[in-house]
């Protein structure tokens, strides 16, 4: 039987640490495709271009691996659909796999989040598709623990299989938290981000705004992906990207004079 063939993308950009984690891992399960941005999309959510022209580029940096790789001037979102309807043509990946994350997409985090947008793109399309974030925003962040639940997850998912329309968002946490205690199914916490901007001035004396704050969270129930890795677990939500608000149509419905 042929090798599943796993797309891989990430917003961190294509010469990370952990896009070169994540195709180690996956190269141990799969035949692997690489199309990543050429610089940092974080942040960008499931931005695509539209007023720009797209550059795409074959590059060597995983030959050690024997995995083609390409670097593309898009986004996340981008770089799947440029897989898809330019690399590979009449082939379907049986996975797309976005990361692994420098830092942690918990909660409402997700929202604006490019390594997931390229896992929800990938959903979009029909494809099985899972975004892996380590919970670790130092620069030295340690990757290796990550391994075994970055592979396990993956496995599942090529064995198993995903509804339709469905992402999953794993967050691993941080090295020296460990050991890791296991692997849980979450929701997204009720948590968000007291945001400031912090107003300074360039060497110019010209006014310029950095975007700061803290993360707050008041969801106290433990079947959340704060919780979990919170609590040494990592975690694994599955998103979708039909925002409707089913619960309120009927609400709409009823209390509306349409």
């Amino acid at each position: 039987m042929s090798k599943p063939l796993i797309l891989v993308s990430n917003d961190d950009g294509i010469t990370s640490r952990g896009i070169r984690y994540l195709v180690e891992a996956m190269a141990t399960l799969g035949e692997v495709i690489v199309v990543a941005p050429d610089s940092p999309q974080s942040g960008m959510g499931h931005a695509i271009t539209i007023g720009n022209p797209l550059r795409l580029t074959e590059v060597d940096i995983f030959k050690d691996l024997d995995v083609i790789a390409y670097k593309s001037s898009g986004t996340p979102a981008d770089c799947i659909k440029l897989a898809k309807h330019h690399l590979l043509k009449e082939r379907n990946p049986d996975l797309v796999v976005s990361g692994i994350n420098h830092g942690s997409n918990l909660a409402i985090s997700v929202l604006y989040s490019g390594t997931m947008s390229a896992a929800i793109e990938g959903a979009i399309e029909g494809y099985p598709a899972v975004g892996f974030s380590l919970c670790d925003f130092s620069h030295k962040a340690d990757f290796t623990h990550a391994m075994d639940s970055v592979k396990h997850v993956a496995r599942q998912v090529l064995e198993k299989g995903l509804l339709p329309g469905v992402a999953l968002s794993v967050n691993i946490p941080p090295k020296q938290n460990e050991p890791i205690q296991g692997i849980k199914i979450c929701r997204q916490a009720k948590a968000h981000w007291e945001e400031e901007f912090d107003h300074r001035r360039d060497p110019y004396g010209r006014p310029y705004f950095w975007l700061a704050g803290n993360f707050v969270n008041n969801d106290k129930g433990e079947d959340s992906d704060v919780w979990a890795v919170d609590h040494n677990y990592v975690s694994v939500v599955p998103c979708q990207y039909d925002m409707t608000a089913h619960h309120s149509i009927a609400q709409l419905n009823a209390d509306w004079d349409i």
